[in-house]
């Protein structure tokens, strides 16, 4: 036995136990059953409803065992009489306020309560005053509540504290007139908030989408991967007669613990949307008509063979499955196309050669917590990776240990709900000047390219970038992580490059953070026009995304895409399929703006009814099956490839199951094979220079990333922004005369439109924020790029 562990006995059993464990934990490791309410094992002790009461040999009153430390020798007993007795005792007092409404319950059949109170309630009550009411607090879309059943455990309470890093909830009023609510009217914000659901023992906070629309015991439980992050989080799809009714955390210590992002929980809605494409169509000379798969898929493949290659643009969104992907690649290369991109939210191309095999985490996402210092770069990470989020947020808020410190370089000062060192807030144009101060502190530019190394050679360096290079270059283990915003940028390989640099002289961890719940698969896959699966390279390089859409293709296939919504440059995307003489779309959903360009539709499935393979960040696998039927006549997107490559000619593609075409692709990597995060080199960058200019900046909608999310009804009405707007400092509106203006023009290249006009001063000077709405297309063009802010009134 170690210095670390001690032995005492429970019920008589003699075990063993980490020195300072609460007699809880150790019964728990047991299966040794001990009934509680407050306690969970990711919060803190609260010790505040005594239902763990438990008797300890020598102490005259029962303790809670949640709030009692082992120590060497300790008797302890869960089923003695004096315990068995105290529990008891305050399960009578928990249900004298309690109502007696679990058939109309939305948490019958799964309630915590419920179950205790079968083994340690009374048949019948002995109290017979009048129950306290407790008025219903409305705290948003997302979650319902019924107080009156509320037992005060105050899990809700440190949930939001504790995991999502905001005080939302809160406990007024003292005795059985306390209450759990908002302290001011007002909906639940945080991106985590739907956990409150689960940890809530009793009936007292429910899911609102799914209330009372189906019991416990009457649905179906799948486990699952939900694609909306490059997370990968663990989840159980509860169906009912086919369909998905709500979704829970499965429990997975690696990747998402025992939580998810509301983004995850409640995304199921839009697998049931109203505008779900059910059957295959075709336009012809009478308009729109339904047709069957076999002449649908026969004609896409005539009409594709009557273009050049070249003249043929491939394109697919990263939430697709692996198999979809790697299947797409591979028929589309048959027939000699090289035009394959998935990379539709990306500007800047030029180091693409030098990218790692995947966009690539650099460690677990489980190691982040152990991180002394992390810098961010150009990125939201609370909103474009909740669950990772977290994880920063638990090795920030470190009470043993160095907590980890955490910079930020970011256009604006985002509110990550935990403590940051320092915000570098500055206009996107400059970043690449911010970056060399960090990297000339170590004296030495060997490896960077001769146009970052003059940008080096010529800044100085502040006492801000002395810091971060400082904490990065002496922590014990540290992180350089590159954000969805950098990426966006129009110099993403220089800034890049820098980043990268900075990693490796400070013996950081570089870590590319992916924007889909696929990327990583999609680049495994092939679906690169410069790389084929498993990172081969092509002899000639096809189009990239942006260039497919810049220089029009004749004829383009569209997989899981809505160009409205999915392209860094919307505008031009929508252009280019409307001047193009032929368009295929595989699509779970249609919609009129869809039936303006596409030629075809092909209704596939989605996530949830379709088996496939999820590459998530850390480069981890994860196979799932399908849990509904998709409607209609849809079908699962690699049978539809299967068949349609069988007509184009391929017939190396005779899969039965989608596990054939994972495990073809996985025989090209070696399983022991450790995956780098780190560029091959620093050859290639792309370097603007105009500082002075004024800058756009946006980013994905938390709730628009995909198009299941898109239609969320609940998540889309649980955002505080559904209109595009644009925001600047007060001062750079002084500047521009435009303080006074409620909407202002905005200029970008050859479009332009009038936005609302917010003053937001957390925003940095020469840059303006624009913020995207999840239901509006922005027609302006590139997410990150020079503009012209002009008074209407001018115009």
């Amino acid at each position: 036995m170690s210095e670390d562990t001690l032995t005492l006995f429970v019920n008589d059993q003699q075990v063993t136990a980490r020195k300072g464990a609460m007699v809880i934990e150790v019964t728990d490791q047991y299966d040794i059953d001990v009934p509680r309410f407050c306690y969970h094992k990711k919060l803190s002790v609260a010790a505040n409803c005594r239902m763990c009461m438990v008797e300890v040999e020598n102490v005259p009153k029962p303790l809670p065992a949640c709030a009692t430390p082992v120590a060497e020798g300790m008797k302890v007993y869960t089923k003695s009489q004096l315990a068995l007795d105290a529990q008891k005792s305050t399960m009578e007092f928990l249900l004298i306020n309690h109502p007696l409404d679990c058939p109309v319950c939305d948490q019958g059949g799964e309630c915590e309560l419920q179950d205790v109170a079968m083994g340690y309630g009374n048949d019948v009550s002995r109290y017979t005053e009048r129950k306290r009411v407790v008025a219903d607090k409305e705290l948003g879309p997302l979650v319902s509540t019924d107080m009156t059943r509320c037992i005060h455990c105050t899990r809700c309470v440190r949930f939001g504290t504790e995991i999502a890093g905001i005080s939302e909830l809160g406990a007024t009023g003292r005795g059985e007139f306390m209450e759990i609510g908002t302290f001011v009217e007002k909906s639940l914000s945080s991106e985590l908030s739907g956990n409150v659901i689960d940890v809530c023992p009793v009936g007292a906070l429910n899911a609102k989408p799914s209330r009372m629309t189906a019991r416990a015991w009457e649905m179906m439980q799948s486990p699952s991967v939900i694609p909306h992050d490059g997370m990968g989080s663990n989840v159980y799809l509860h169906t009912l007669r086919d369909q998905v009714m709500r979704v829970v955390p499965r429990e997975n210590e690696e990747i998402n613990e025992t939580w998810i992002s509301d983004r995850d929980r409640f995304s199921y809605e839009g697998l049931n949307s109203t505008d779900r494409s059910t059957q295959p169509m075709q336009k012809t000379d009478q308009g729109w008509q339904p047709s069957d798969w076999d002449s649908c898929l026969a004609n896409i493949a005539s009409s594709l063979k009557e273009f050049q290659t070249e003249d043929i643009g491939v394109l697919a969104a990263p939430h697709s499955t692996l198999e979809e992907l790697f299947l797409l690649q591979k028929m589309f290369r048959h027939i000699g196309v090289d035009n394959i991109d998935h990379r539709t939210q990306q500007l800047d191309f030029a180091d693409q050669d030098a990218m790692p095999l995947f966009p690539y985490l650099g460690q677990s996402i489980q190691s982040i917590e152990n991180n002394d210092s992390i810098f961010l770069v150009g990125s939201n990470i609370r909103l474009e990776h909740p669950m990772l989020a977290h994880r920063i947020r638990k090795a920030n808020g470190k009470t043993n240990g160095r907590r980890c410190e955490v910079f930020t370089l970011n256009p604006q000062m985002f509110d990550f709900y935990f403590q940051l060192e320092q915000t570098w807030c500055a206009a996107p144009q400059i970043w690449i000047n911010v970056l060399a101060e960090i990297a000339k502190c170590a004296q030495t530019t060997e490896g960077l390219p001769s146009e970052i190394k003059s940008i080096v050679d010529n800044v100085s360096v502040s006492i801000d970038a002395q810091q971060i290079y400082n904490s990065l270059k002496f922590g014990k283990q540290t992180s350089v992580i590159f954000g969805a915003i950098a990426d966006s940028h129009p110099q993403a390989s220089a800034l890049r490059c820098l980043s990268n640099f900075i990693a490796k002289v400070t013996d950081s961890t570089f870590s590319i953070l992916v924007r889909s719940g696929n990327t990583a698969g999609a680049w495994l896959a092939g679906v690169l026009p410069h790389r084929t699966q498993a990172g081969k390279s092509v002899p000639i390089s096809g189009m990239n995304a942006y260039e497919m859409i810049i220089n029009s293709r004749k004829a383009y296939f569209l997989f899981n895409l809505e160009p409205e919504f999915d392209f860094t440059n919307a505008s031009a995307a929508v252009k280019a399929m409307q001047e193009a003489d032929y368009v295929v779309v595989c699509s779970p959903y249609i919609n009129e703006e869809l039936k303006q360009y596409a030629n075809v539709i092909l209704p596939i499935a989605t996530f949830a009814e379709t088996d496939g393979t999820f590459v998530n960040n850390e480069g981890r696998w994860q196979s799932v099956a399908k849990a509904v039927s998709a409607p209609g006549e849809a079908r699962p997107g690699w049978k539809v490839l299967r068949v349609l490559a069988n007509k184009l000619g391929c017939n190396e593609v005779q899969y039965q199951t989608s596990d054939e075409i994972r495990d073809e692709l996985k025989q090209n990597f070696d399983s022991a094979e450790a995956f780098d995060s780190n560029l091959k080199d620093f050859s290639n960058v792309t370097v603007l220079s105009d500082e002075k200019t004024i800058y756009r900046v946006s980013d994905s909608p938390v709730y628009a990333l995909d198009n299941v999310l898109r239609r969320a009804t609940s998540l889309q009405q649980a955002v505080e922004d559904s209109q595009n707007y644009i925001a600047m400092s007060e001062q750079q509106a002084i500047d521009l005369n435009v303080q006074n203006e409620n909407v202002v023009r905005v200029v970008q290249g050859n479009h332009e439109a009038t936005l609302p006009l917010r003053i937001a001063n957390e925003i940095s000077y020469n840059c303006v924020w624009i913020q995207k709405s999840g239901t509006m297309s922005d027609s302006l063009g590139e997410a990150i790029a020079p503009v012209e802010i002009q008074r209407t009134a001018n115009a």
